[in-house]
């Protein structure tokens, strides 16, 4: 890790912090069991190659043969399935989560930062009882603003001068530049990224900004 004096970490969520990606697919095959006009049973490995879409273009993605009310009828039945789903039965968390988080809130404030629906985060956090390790969260549910909107007010909310965002996809490196925020990929989540940018093998390799 290269020695930067970061005032505020920001995460990503999914295939970051988490995979959630079995409970989110049993979910919404649950929610599409509803509706006559879906002929479609998602994988996990579907939930994966969406990860970080804004929550409206998934369903576009996913159900592009669905006209706009069949789409918005799926998507409110399947957002309430999933957090009724994860509240149940939760997700994955990485190894090493919390005890990571432990060192890192003793030298800076933690933040989420997420393109899910409202309420996701907080199931999350809720769920593993991980509210007291984050000082602010933002999600796309919320305002409908891009990823790269709220890193920048989460960034002004708490006046950062040196924070980094921690992702696993393109997206997520995308939203960093436009916010004007450094990049750290996490490898082992659901995506890549093209550019050169400094990389976390595990979660615990962040560990290493606690001593430097």
């Amino acid at each position: 890790m290269a020695n930067t004096q970061y005032d505020g970490l920001i995460f990503d969520l999914d295939g970051t912090l988490w995979d959630s990606t079995q409970t989110i697919a049993d979910a919404w095959n649950a929610a599409a069991a509803q509706f006559d006009f879906v002929n479609l049973t998602l994988t996990r490995q579907d939930i994966r190659n969406i990860a970080g879409m804004q929550y409206d273009a998934i369903y576009q993605k996913l159900f592009p043969n669905l006209n706009m009310e069949q789409r918005r009828q799926l998507q409110e039945t399947a957002a309430k399935i999933e957090l009724e789903y994860l509240q149940a039965k939760g997700g994955e968390l990485y190894p090493q989560l919390q005890e990571t988080l432990e060192l890192l809130q003793a030298k800076y404030k933690l933040f989420i930062v997420s393109n899910c629906q409202s309420g996701y985060i907080e199931t999350f956090l809720q769920y593993f009882d991980l509210q007291p390790y984050f000082t602010d969260i933002a999600c796309y549910g919320d305002q409908s603003l891009p990823k790269s909107e709220n890193i920048r007010a989460v960034v002004q909310r708490h006046n950062l001068q040196q924070p980094v965002y921690i992702g696993d996809t393109q997206g997520d490196y995308s939203a960093s530049v436009q916010a004007g925020v450094p990049f750290i990929l996490a490898r082992y989540g659901f995506g890549e990224v093209e550019s050169e940018v400094e990389q976390i093998e595990t979660l615990s390799d962040l560990q290493e900004l606690v001593r430097a």
